[in-house]
């Protein structure tokens, strides 16, 4: 039986964290926002690192963010939630090339609390906790919740999933989400396949934000070639996306919570981002998001799968 194990390093000047499980690893930096770094099997890595910490400490993404307390973007400066108005101008957030504010409040700055390591048979686990109660962050977000990841390496996959508990007086509305970027070891990104399941297409303006209108699509798979795709999907029935090229696959299994998918190849990036979400973009603005009320969480896991030979296979 192989056996797990969990290693404490130094990398870039910040203690980080890797997850070992036969030959898969994975490493976190609980103290940038608990950023995912790499994701390796057998020593060839499957996660990019564009722009480096640097470009993630000036408010881009890269590596695995977590983007909280909303994913993508919002269409406008200004939100109602419940009895909560909340208005967004003048705050220092990070904003998209048509100056929407993106990627939610949270970044490199923001250091999570590890609260367990352990390493059991083939399991080896990371849990931390980050409390989403200090006034900066409230400003654009005035939600009092606690966020729980728990990062899990068993011998074949990289489990995350986030827990975020209302810990306030209001109920918190749920539209995080994370932002991978994800390379095969070899061959450019314009030979991959991309295969999509079933789903429907949801419709989005000039800006990036959806109109109200989606379309059924059926499951498909094709060489990505010169696209430059950023397209948000709803999964209707299956729950896996992949990539596959020069005899590597990796395989993405949405879980409870993510409803939506974003789909995203960064021009000029040997890269695809296929993106969980729990809500759509512009959910927060729409109301089209989960409400955990006082005391209650809500939960949300993905899991990820690289491969060294493609073949037929199930959901990880």
């Amino acid at each position: 039986m192989t056996s797990a194990a969990v290693r404490v390093q130094q990398w870039r000047g910040v203690a980080a964290i890797t997850l070992t499980s036969g030959e898969l690893e994975a490493t976190f930096v609980p103290e940038l926002n608990m950023l995912g770094t790499s994701l390796r099997l057998g020593g060839e890595e499957y996660l990019a690192l564009p722009g480096g910490v640097g470009a993630y400490r000036a408010g881009h993404t890269t590596g695995l963010p977590l983007l909280a307390p909303w994913a993508n973007r919002l269409g406008g400066f200004a939100y109602r939630r419940g009895r909560a108005y909340v208005d967004l101008k003048g705050l220092p957030l990070h904003t998209d090339g048509n100056g929407l504010p993106i990627h939610g409040t949270m970044s490199a700055r923001e250091t999570w609390t590890v609260g367990a390591l352990s390493a059991r048979g083939r399991r080896a686990q990371l849990q931390a906790t980050f409390d989403y109660d200090r006034p900066d962050l409230l400003a654009a977000f005035p939600f009092p919740h606690r966020l729980e990841i728990v990062v899990e390496v068993d011998d074949g996959s990289l489990s995350v999933s986030t827990t975020l508990t209302s810990t306030g007086r209001r109920s918190v509305p749920v539209s995080f989400g994370y932002h991978p970027f994800f390379r095969l070891p070899h061959g450019r990104r314009s030979e991959w396949r991309l295969q999509l399941p079933k789903r429907q297409r949801v419709e989005l303006d000039e800006r990036g934000i959806p109109t109200g209108h989606r379309v059924e699509a059926s499951a498909s798979t094709a060489v990505i070639g010169p696209r430059i795709l950023d397209d948000l999907f709803e999964l209707v029935s299956g729950r896996t996306l992949s990539i596959e090229g020069s005899g590597r696959r990796l395989r993405v299994w949405y879980g409870q919570g993510y409803r939506f998918a974003q789909v995203f190849t960064p021009a000029r990036k040997n890269v695809i981002c296929l993106e969980p979400m729990t809500a759509p973009t512009n959910g927060l603005v729409t109301g089209e998001c989960s409400l955990v009320r006082p005391g209650e969480s809500f939960t949300a896991g993905f899991r990820i799968r690289p491969e060294r030979s493609v073949g037929a296979g199930s959901d990880p």
